[in-house]
């Protein structure tokens, strides 16, 4: 249940961090959504919502390198469609490491940092990312979902900072 009510807190605060931010329009059809990792090795915008075809764009704002895998949540098994890396940015001024992936197929693909967290049966068998001891953050795994649909209302309610590829005033490490 800690686990659940720490998800929900880190969500809260992702979503009331990315409020702060500028309002941008909806992204379009073509247009990328970021999700960005920060120096409390979380993913900032750790649920966003994209069509097929669609850009998700992982961009490293942060001093550490970090790790998108992909992983099926009732087998544990790796989703290979997500397998990437994005490695530190030594601070403001220098170029940010990136990872794209887009899916063609509606869904929920399910992701996590392997260098922040590891897989592990919980509730009911289902597997899910769970913090490697000694990581420093908010204290829950670096994970997160992207979620693949023809609905684009749903797109509608990702976060403002989603929009943006390199958020100003922020850098973590």
């Amino acid at each position: 249940m800690a686990r659940f009510n720490m998800k929900v807190m880190m969500v809260s605060l992702g979503f009331a961090l990315a409020s702060a931010l500028p309002v941008a329009h909806a992204a379009g059809v073509g247009s990328p959504v970021y999700v960005h990792t920060n120096g409390a090795n979380d993913f900032l915008e750790s649920i966003v919502v994209v069509k097929p075809g669609q850009k998700v764009v992982f961009v490293n704002e942060d001093t550490g390198n970090h790790t998108i895998r992909g992983y099926n949540q009732v087998t544990g098994k790796p989703d290979r469609q997500i397998n990437g890396v994005v490695n530190g940015t030594p601070g403001y001024g220098h170029p940010v490491s990136t990872y794209t992936v887009s899916f063609k197929k509606p869904g929920i693909y399910m992701y996590y940092c392997s260098v922040h967290a590891h897989l592990e049966k919980v509730y009911h068998n289902m597997v899910a990312p769970v913090m490697n001891k000694g990581i420093h953050g908010y204290g829950a795994a670096m994970a997160g979902e992207i979620v693949v649909t023809r609905d684009s209302v749903l797109a509608e309610h990702n976060p403002p900072s989603s929009h943006f590829k390199i958020l100003k005033d922020y850098f973590g490490g």
